[in-house]
């Protein structure tokens, strides 16, 4: 599986933004999709993660009430709906297919996107 991140940019604190991670390959809708995050000097975390089939949506505290994952299966493609954005959101952002026992764990994640840099101004 191969992924390729886009929708990132430069916004203003309060905007909204919404990522795309697009699939090749036959298999995306088996695995857990995923999105982490690493901002400049620190390591990179969990963002948020939805399951095979979409049932399920997992969200990093930081991002609770303000993110939205959704995957399109038909598309090959996972989207990350950004909102209320703040500069402590500054990251870059990657997209990650994986098995999912963990979803919370960079090392579940076997491919991975780029990565798309989203700057936010105060």
């Amino acid at each position: 599986v191969q992924l390729q991140a886009s929708g990132g940019g430069l916004v203003q604190a309060g905007s909204s933004l919404r990522l795309s991670c697009s699939a090749s390959g036959p298999t995306f809708s088996r695995y857990v999709m995923g999105w982490f995050r690493q901002a400049p000097g620190k390591e990179r975390e969990f963002v948020v993660a939805r399951s095979v089939g979409g049932f399920r949506s997992w969200y990093a505290d930081s991002a609770k009430g303000r993110f939205t994952i959704s995957r399109d299966d038909a598309k090959n493609t996972v989207y990350l709906q950004m909102n209320s954005l703040k500069p402590e959101d500054t990251a870059v952002y990657y997209c990650a297919a994986g098995g999912g026992r963990d979803v919370y764990a960079e090392t579940e994640y076997a491919y991975w996107g780029q990565g798309t840099l989203v700057t936010v101004s105060s």
